[in-house]
């Protein structure tokens, strides 16, 4: 289960619709064995598609560089998907490389009209498990 607050939440929706038709991307950072998502950075999505997304390399390196010298680790990898639903790709599966990580997706699909769908998936080793998703007051 992913426990969020929905400023968190409304800064992933909020990301998605600004990087639209493009896929948004981003991690949450939170304190090393917490499991709570308390520090939002926003990412670049080097591939600028609105069917794929990838970190760019360096600015990985410096973000998972930062979160090691703050004990953090990331709680949440999301991004977006522009005209399907929230759910993983095969692509998305396999670069799905932090087993504690909480993978969030956000699709702003044009029938969802000013909605936005937001899920959570956990995805160890190729096989992907939807959890619940708790949402608290800011």
């Amino acid at each position: 289960m992913l426990t969020i607050s929905q400023e968190l939440v409304d800064k992933m929706i909020a990301h998605a619709r600004a990087d639209h038709p493009d896929e948004a991307c981003g991690v949450i950072a939170g304190p090393e064995g917490s499991d709570t998502p308390a520090r939002f950075v926003p990412m670049e999505n080097a591939e600028r598609s609105p069917t794929f997304y990838r970190f760019d390399s360096m600015e990985q390196l410096r973000v998972w560089r930062e979160m090691d010298d703050r004990d953090e680790e990331p709680v949440v990898i999301y991004h977006s998907h522009t005209s399907t639903e929230a759910y993983p790709s095969r692509t998305d599966v396999s670069y799905a490389s932090e087993p504690n990580a909480h993978y969030v997706l956000v699709s702003t699909r044009e029938e969802l009209g000013e909605e936005a769908e937001v899920r959570s998936y956990r995805i160890v080793e190729g096989v992907v498990t939807e959890e619940e998703v708790v949402i608290l007051p800011s």
